[in-house]
């Protein structure tokens, strides 16, 4: 196979999208109702006491029904979680266990796994969610994005966009254990002829994670025809797929160099109203509370024109000046917890990690590459449609509506 050097050398018209390269693809979880996923699990075993003992007319207000869920819809229970299957207007029961998910990118929340409080769960994904799966999410296209184009996480994600239309999640693999990797049939072994032996699904992972470009048609992802480039994007890849991960998988939580380490030099107040950057001393502000250095690649790191630090405080803070205050949203901590503090220095640290990266990426996707063109010539291209579906898994059984087995 030859691969091509003009429009292939570095542009974007002839590169595979990654729609074609990890075919299988779920759409983002569509909650119905925002009071079920919260930045600390406490509120949301306090929102479920709640409303469990509200009486019926309280119970349903409280839920905010939608047409896909009602206190009186009996759905089948998520993969894996021992929830109940009748009407949520009987429930009694103690709170089921809140999952860690990531909501949107770098924002690491809560979520009540009960499938009766969610209007689309996705639960081909929650099948495949174990110790071995990696998920690639896609950011929402804006038009001048200069953020990265994706996300990988080792946390259930939501899919949630900051801003732009939401991409679509792709789990690495299509079955639990790390089984049967979601890549074009025929991928790993155009690249293994290429590159050598050493090319295996999480490296392709690594290459994509560092070499993914926006387009209002989905992420493309240049492969380069020449091996050094390609490890060097891979060994790129391994390094931001590091950080994303924050230690899940064995690995070590991101730390920057001693002296550059964010600390808290004035404590957060209980209710910080403002998140303000002061970029003479490098000091994030919270209210009265200061925390620096914070460089100042990490107080303007963006997905899709958003700041992540923004967005991220924006979130635990907003409902402390809602006026309506007797929703279950309003079931939430009084004031900032210490918890709050160190997942914030984390991130501080994670966004100013990622954004020292970014010179490595120029120039990555330059020179000869193997186009969509080359792939439709080798037969990877185009995907076969069953690539597109999740796979049957049916080594368990799950309960449906009202206790009966469900049919996978």
């Amino acid at each position: 196979m030859a691969a091509r050097a003009g429009a292939g050398a570095g542009g974007d018209d002839d590169s595979p999208l990654l729609d074609d390269l990890m075919p299988w693809s779920v759409r983002p979880l569509r909650t119905g109702r925002p009071w079920v996923t919260a930045p600390d699990a406490g509120s949301l075993k306090a929102r479920w006491e709640r409303l469990v003992r509200a009486e019926a007319a309280e119970r349903e207000r409280l839920f905010r029904p939608t047409r896909l869920r009602t206190p009186h819809t009996p759905v089948a229970a998520l993969p894996g979680q021992a929830t109940g299957t009748g009407g949520f207007a009987r429930e009694t029961g103690p709170c089921p266990e809140p999952v860690r998910i990531l909501h949107g990118p770098f924002d690491e929340q809560w979520l009540l796994p009960d499938h009766r409080l969610i209007d689309a769960a996705r639960p081909e994904l929650w099948r495949v969610a174990d110790g071995h799966q990696f998920f690639a999410v896609e950011h929402g296209y804006v038009p001048r994005d200069t953020g990265p184009a994706l996300y990988v996480t080792a946390l259930l994600p939501d899919g949630h966009s900051p801003a732009g239309r939401p991409g679509r999640i792709r789990p690495l693999y299509r079955r639990p254990g790390g089984l049967e990797p979601n890549l074009a049939p025929g991928l790993l072994a155009l690249l293994r002829a290429r590159h050598g032996d050493a090319v295996t699904d999480r490296s392709v992972l690594a290459w994509t994670l560092a070499a993914a470009r926006h387009s209002p048609a989905g992420c493309v992802v240049p492969l380069p025809a020449d091996t050094a480039r390609w490890s060097a994007g891979v060994e790129l890849g391994q390094e931001l797929l590091r950080l994303q991960l924050r230690g899940a998988r064995g690995g070590e939580r991101p730390r920057l160099p001693g002296g550059r380490r964010p600390y808290v030099r004035a404590s957060v107040p209980p209710v910080p109203a403002t998140l303000e950057y002061d970029p003479a001393d490098e000091a994030l502000l919270l209210g009265t509370g200061r925390i620096s250095p914070v460089p100042a690649g990490a107080w303007e790191f963006r997905v899709g024109g958003v700041r992540m630090l923004e967005l991220w405080f924006e979130r635990r803070t907003a409902a402390a000046g809602a006026q309506d205050m007797d929703g279950l949203e309003a079931v939430r901590p009084r004031a900032w917890p210490q918890e709050w503090t160190s997942e914030l220095l984390e991130l501080i640290t994670v966004l100013a990690l990622l954004d020292g990266l970014r010179p490595r990426r120029e120039g990555l996707t330059d020179g000869p590459q193997i186009t969509a063109d080359d792939l439709r010539a080798a037969g990877v291209l185009p995907v076969p449609a069953t690539a597109r579906r999740p796979a049957s898994v049916l080594d368990h059984q799950e309960e449906g509506p009202d206790g009966q087995f469900a049919l996978l």
